[in-house]
């Protein structure tokens, strides 16, 4: 407001203090008075020029010239936090006016979406996605403030980190299939870089759900089918992925992952599938539905099922780059946990003991992808046998 008083007590009509000042008192206002009313006043006036414009867009003679909206954007630049000045904000983010290239200004655009990612201004949800579906730098940017957001504060569940994603907006921006994919493969080059790490994969997996609520949600007029998500992988599995678990009674699930491992197993196997990029591909599709795979391991535990094609499943997710006989020999060590485990799971009194005793090839295993399986079932025999909470006891209280 200070800057804009400057700008307009610098016009000719105003350089004379003296005479300012008593047109103000005048009209009964105070000169702050009187300037917050003029913002007011250029806001509203541009607001309604640019609104007018926008539904008058097939009319030559009504529209708003290009220049003119790159200027009034430049204009901007120094009030973008200022509270009054939201309503134009608004105006210019979602005003195209027919236009084949950009019209706002580049600056214009970053200088919003900072303000916005350092909550220095609220937005509407409209005018954010459309900010960062016309800015692909703003939603790069976006993106990366969200990794690192997440990484940066301490968060002690995974409903907290869910809160965080959905505060950025971007699983709701991702509606729009544009946005998906370069979320998408930000994500992908953020697991890469990172060799894999779980913390990276846990955020891919908890916003792919947020995601799909916000396009559950989303008005069916202008919701994209599923598929405009992921339009280059194997469509029955990604109807199968996509399918809540909620969404079936729980007595079918087995029947429904027996399926889901089927279709990997025969699209891994395929001679098409040569390439390392194309099994990555298939590979990250699997994981970012975590929930699926935590069911497999969970079911392998509490439902009598074979456990051939779950065991199969977590092979592929924990183990995706091994061959046909590397793959056999992982099968042959994670059935022969799962069967010590399917013996003790039963029993009401165990010892930490009793478990090492019944997994101990896992220190004869000398791959970490091996590791991890085997750890993910021992987690689910704590969770779901009657004696694992007892033993869990045991060992925390002999580590501390």
């Amino acid at each position: 407001q200070s800057l804009l008083c400057h700008l307009l007590s610098s016009s000719k009509w105003e350089s004379n203090e003296a005479e300012t000042s008593t047109f103000i008192s005048a009209l009964g206002y105070t000169s702050a008075d009187y300037y917050c009313h003029l913002v007011k006043n250029m806001v509203l006036s541009l607001v309604t020029e640019l609104r007018a414009s926008h539904f008058n867009g097939l009319s030559i003679q009504g529209r708003v010239s290009a220049s003119r909206v790159n200027a009034v954007s430049l204009f901007c630049l120094p009030l973008i936090t200022l509270p009054d000045l939201t309503p134009l904000l608004e105006t210019l983010l979602l005003y195209h006016g027919g236009a084949s290239k950009e019209i706002l200004s580049s600056e214009f655009l970053e200088a919003v979406n900072e303000a916005f990612l350092k909550r220095k201004i609220s937005l509407p949800e409209s005018a954010v996605f459309s900010l960062w579906h016309r800015h692909l730098p703003s939603l790069e940017k976006a993106t990366l403030y969200l990794l690192d957001q997440l990484f940066s504060i301490p968060l002690n569940s995974l409903e907290e980190m869910a809160c965080v994603i959905k505060d950025s907006l971007l699983p709701q921006a991702a509606s729009h299939p544009a946005i998906f994919r370069i979320v998408n493969e930000i994500f992908k080059n953020a697991l890469l870089e990172t060799d894999g790490t779980p913390e990276v994969m846990t955020i891919i997996q908890v916003f792919t759900q947020l995601f799909l609520q916000a396009h559950q949600n989303e008005n069916k007029q202008h919701k994209f089918p599923l598929k405009a998500y992921f339009p280059c992988h194997h469509q029955p599995l990604v109807t199968a992925l996509l399918t809540c678990p909620s969404e079936l009674p729980t007595t079918h699930w087995s029947q429904h992952l027996k399926r889901i491992s089927d279709m990997l197993k025969a699209l891994v196997e395929d001679k098409n599938v040569s390439s390392l990029a194309d099994l990555f591909e298939i590979w990250f599709l699997v994981a970012r539905f975590g929930q699926w795979l935590d069911i497999a391991a969970e079911q392998l535990l509490k439902t009598a099922v074979e456990p051939d094609a779950f065991l199969w499943l977590l092979a592929f997710y924990y183990c995706p780059w091994n061959e046909n006989q590397q793959r056999t020999q992982t099968m042959v060590e994670a059935q022969a946990v799962y069967n010590q485990l399917m013996m003790l799971f039963s029993c009401t009194v165990l010892s930490v003991k009793d478990l090492e005793a019944a997994v101990h090839s896992i220190s004869d295993i000398e791959q970490g992808c091996n590791q991890h399986l085997i750890i993910h079932l021992l987690i689910n025999f704590l969770l779901f046998s009657s004696g694992g909470y007892m033993i869990a006891q045991e060992f925390i209280s002999h580590v501390s």
